[in-house]
């Protein structure tokens, strides 16, 4: 497959669009929108690109959904089958009947989604709780993965992010927020290197109106519950797939300890960090992050 030549100049030349004029100008629509049920949850998802390209599955971290890569996933279009996925619990996607809510469980929808759609040649590419499912998934389904795009998240899960996390899914759940605008003003604040469109986008997709007024994330409550410490090093083994981890400077989700352990368990593995980042390193520098991937993916063809 031939990589359109202009892909680099053409995010450039967009780089100061905001990423809804993005994702209008790199894929002429707005996204379609699918659904799959697998494992008694309807899992929906937004696509861009033609079916009849290789499949390239987004998925998000914990707590956000897939439009967060609305700003990205349309400029792969001309050369994969993009689907940026809500995880079960989150977004337009079905809740866990009995709050399952692992990783293991989110993996076992992507499992049987690419079972149900017979996708091979897959790349997968995830951010924080979406990264541990892409890897969870690569190490599972060896023969079925082409690539791995890993957003700052390693193998573990510390105690103290585990906590953390559960303690703010609790009171954001409980709290809420009186508008959308109120909650658009304080991811503003708190998230001063993300492109404020992005921001926009999560906070208009991935929030719902509840009995009171209030507004609230459209995800389940239940999905701090299984928010525990883990580590995923015997699914690592077993990837054989072309990986790659983007991490941001100012991260501290991947230690140096285990960086340097990712290295010796795959020693093919690239482990690229984008100074002055935080967590979310494809929405603080889209398109530093853009070329890191491009680069990566290239090297595939």
């Amino acid at each position: 497959m031939t990589r359109k030549p202009d892909r680099r100049v053409r995010w450039g030349a967009l780089a100061a669009l905001a990423p809804w004029l993005i994702a209008a100008t790199a894929a002429g629509a707005q996204p379609a929108e699918g659904v799959v049920r697998v494992n008694g949850i309807d899992i929906r998802y937004l696509e861009w690109g033609d079916p009849s390209n290789p499949p390239l599955i987004m998925l998000h971290g914990i707590g956000r959904i897939a439009h967060t890569f609305a700003h990205i996933a349309p400029g792969f279009a001309g050369d994969y089958h993009v689907m940026a996925v809500d995880m079960r619990g989150h977004g337009d996607s079905g809740w866990a009947p009995d709050g399952a809510y692992s990783v293991g469980d989110y993996t076992g929808d992507i499992v049987a989604m690419a079972d149900a759609m017979d996708l091979r040649g897959i790349v997968i590419w995830g951010n924080s709780t979406g990264g541990r499912v892409a890897q969870m998934f690569a190490g599972l389904e060896p023969d079925r993965v082409a690539a791995v795009i890993v957003e700052d998240v390693g193998p573990e899960r510390p105690r103290s992010i585990a906590n953390r996390l559960a303690v703010q899914i609790e009171r954001e759940d409980a709290e809420g927020w009186a508008s959308v605008d109120a909650l658009t003003e304080q991811l503003l604040a708190q998230n001063p290197r993300t492109e404020p469109d992005v921001i926009r986008a999560y906070a208009r997709f991935g929030t719902r109106a509840r009995a009171d007024g209030r507004i609230v994330w459209k995800r389940d409550p239940a999905i701090g519950g299984d928010f525990v410490p883990l580590q995923h090093w015997p699914h690592i083994r077993r990837i054989r797939a072309p990986i790659i981890y983007v991490l941001g400077g100012n991260s501290t989700i991947v230690p140096v300890e285990t960086q340097a352990e990712l290295r010796r368990v795959l020693p093919e593995v690239q482990i690229v960090t984008m100074p002055g980042l935080g967590h979310y390193p494809s929405q603080e520098d889209t398109e530093g992050f853009l070329e890191i991937v491009d680069a990566f993916l290239g090297r595939l063809r």
